[in-house]
């Protein structure tokens, strides 16, 4: 079919791919090893999110995955293109631009840098259209002789509307695959629309993203924003253990079952929202994720608009869902409504009856890091590398300021650890812009939740030192002093120093074992890799730290052995129990894991 494709085309394919679950692997890697093979054909790739299992990046990592990784990720062949960006041996007849990478999958990569394309999602289209391209290749599942863009609604659909208008001319190409869910509705094709259809012999087994273990810090922040999600409102929320914890907190929320909590909690609480939900929620969404899914299983997710009670531009998470989706009978399938991106993204098109369905938004994101003054970065790091990319958090920031009760809540943890060493992710200034200081709304870290939206640049500081982690607080105090922003008088109400990951354990640790589960939303991960989780987090912020790891060393000396220790150690192919010749990397471990243990 490669070459069938390259024919129809004159030899040079411009190809749409669509980001994530949806690139059709086997029609794809013919495509390139064809071109790759034969210099005067052309190829051009413009696409998005090409998911990748990890490489290992130590011996122990390798030991961890090696075992899992089909389990976790799923037997889905490795994307030829991929291989050669990685080697460096891409020919020069073949391109490959996305607009969105999997988070810190290209970091150090020339080529994926500098053919990198930034564009917000809901203009990511035109940047496409512009292009000009003359193939459209997806994955989809073919039902009574339909077809469906299934986890891929988000720039196709709108391609097929404008193919059909007579504005673009492509041939499209259905890579069929059974396991993905048939959407209807919007996501629907007519046999007529598909140019030519690959079948198979063996159908690609769907990436998985595992999800990982939630923690203290996520949670608190889960439950933070729980408290601003009104009832009868509308949701977005994003992948990840954040996204995990805010899902879990609404349905903790839903059953009553939060009371206890609020009552312990050492700060003030901003937001009201606390109560079941009696009208439920609207979710309009980018992309629908494992939490989405849950909440409308659970009925919190039931406030229908038009038929839908989530509409979505994109799916990709853990391979559950993609079973729970197909699993959900019809009448109930067609309530989770996929749509183009320029629907849920934007308030064009239609707006009156957008405004009128999107009440009470909270478009809840994450950033990496946010300056004092309010702005965010999220899709870059010093200096200039793309970690992952803007998507739509533009998008929703712009839109929750157009719509007249829409909140953009951004989310970060207070701080990260690299190499032993603690640094704040709330700065005085910011290398990079994701979000720049004048779309400022709501902040949210483990400490509490600071509105920003309208505030005067010395209240917004205030604001975001009191969800600061102490040991940075003096420090930002000064900066902003310094630079004029902030009285030198000014100090922070004793009650607001607290903020420490020991206070935070304080209030939430007890209450880990019957509402705050490692895993809220399930897991590919057995019990003992679950075990294993935290100390690799742990080896992998020391790994760059000499005196990092010569702790972990002396804690596998000092330190009580963990419970689980000997089955853990055994998992990784190491001496259950430790020996006097043991190698570096098993001590190193072994300290990890006591560490872990001391800490919990």
């Amino acid at each position: 079919m490669a070459r069938a494709i390259f024919d129809a085309t004159g030899g040079e394919v411009r190809l749409a791919l669509p980001l994530g679950l949806g690139k059709p692997l086997n029609l794809v890697n013919a495509l390139t090893r064809l071109a790759a093979a034969d210099p005067g054909l052309r190829l051009e790739i413009f696409t998005a999110l090409t998911l990748q299992r990890p490489d290992p990046s130590s011996e122990i990592e390798r030991r961890f995955l090696e075992p899992a990784s089909n389990r976790i990720f799923g037997t889905s062949p490795a994307l030829h293109y991929v291989e050669m960006i990685k080697e460096g041996s891409m020919p020069v007849n073949i391109t490959v631009s996305e607009f969105f990478f999997q988070a810190g999958t290209w970091l150090g990569n020339s080529y994926a840098q500098q053919h990198y394309i930034s564009a917000n999602y809901t203009h990511a289209r035109d940047v496409l259209i512009a292009q000009k391209p003359n193939v459209l290749a997806q994955l989809m599942p073919r039902k009574r002789g339909h077809f469906s863009m299934s986890c891929n609604t988000d720039i196709s659909a709108d391609l097929f509307r404008l193919r059909a208008e007579g504005e673009m001319d492509f041939l499209a190409v259905a890579e069929e695959n059974a396991a993905l869910p048939f959407m209807g509705g919007p996501a629907a094709l007519e046999p007529a629309e598909i140019g030519m259809v690959l079948a198979p012999e063996h159908e690609i087994d769907l990436f998985s993203v595992p999800r990982r273990p939630v923690s203290e810090a996520q949670y608190a922040i889960g439950l933070h924003v729980s408290r601003l999600v009104e009832d009868g409102g509308t949701l977005q929320v994003g992948i990840g253990a954040i996204g995990d914890a805010v899902t879990h907190a609404l349905l903790l929320r839903d059953r009553s079952a939060l009371h206890e909590i609020w009552e312990t909690a050492p700060f003030s609480l901003t937001g009201t929202g606390t109560a079941p939900f009696r009208e439920g929620l609207y979710a309009v969404t980018e992309m629908l994720v494992g939490g989405l899914l849950a909440l409308f299983e659970a009925g919190v997710l039931r406030r229908e608009v038009e038929g839908a009670v989530v509409e979505a531009g994109f799916f990709v998470d853990a391979r559950d869902m993609y079973a729970r989706l197909r699993a959900l009978p019809a009448e109930q399938r067609a309530k989770i409504r996929m749509q183009p991106v320029s629907f849920t993204n934007a308030l064009y098109g239609d707006e009156e009856t957008k405004r009128a369905a999107r009440v009470k938004a909270r478009f809840v994101n994450s950033a990496m890091q946010v300056s004092l003054l309010g702005d965010a970065m999220s899709d870059a790091a010093k200096p200039g590398q793309v970690v992952s990319g803007v998507g739509g958090q533009f998008d929703f920031f712009e839109q929750a300021h157009a719509l007249a009760d829409g909140r953009a809540v951004l989310t970060l943890p207070a701080t990260r650890e690299k190499g032993g060493k603690v640094t704040s992710n709330i700065a005085w200034q910011l290398p990079l812009t994701t979000v720049p200081r004048h779309m400022r709304d709501i902040v949210v870290t483990e400490y509490g939740a600071a509105d920003l939206w309208g505030q005067t640049d010395e209240e917004v500081i205030k604001r975001l030192l009191a969800i600061t982690d102490s040991r940075f607080q003096e420090g930002l105090r000064v900066q902003a002093v310094e630079a004029g922003k902030l009285d030198a008088d000014y100090c922070l109400p004793s009650v607001l120093q607290r903020n420490s990951p020991g206070m935070l354990k304080g209030w939430l640790a007890p209450h880990r074992a019957s509402l705050l589960p490692d895993f809220p939303l399930g897991t590919d991960f057995t019990p003992i890799e679950a075990v294993l989780l935290p100390a690799l987090d742990m080896l992998s912020n020391a790994a760059s730290s000499k005196r990092a790891l010569a702790k972990l060393i002396w804690d596998s000396l000092r330190l009580s052995p963990h419970v689980q220790e000997a089955e853990a150690m055994e998992r990784m192919g190491y001496d259950a129990m430790p020996g006097f010749t043991e190698a570096l990397q098993s001590r190193v471990l072994r300290g990890a894991l006591r560490q872990v243990a001391a800490q919990s």
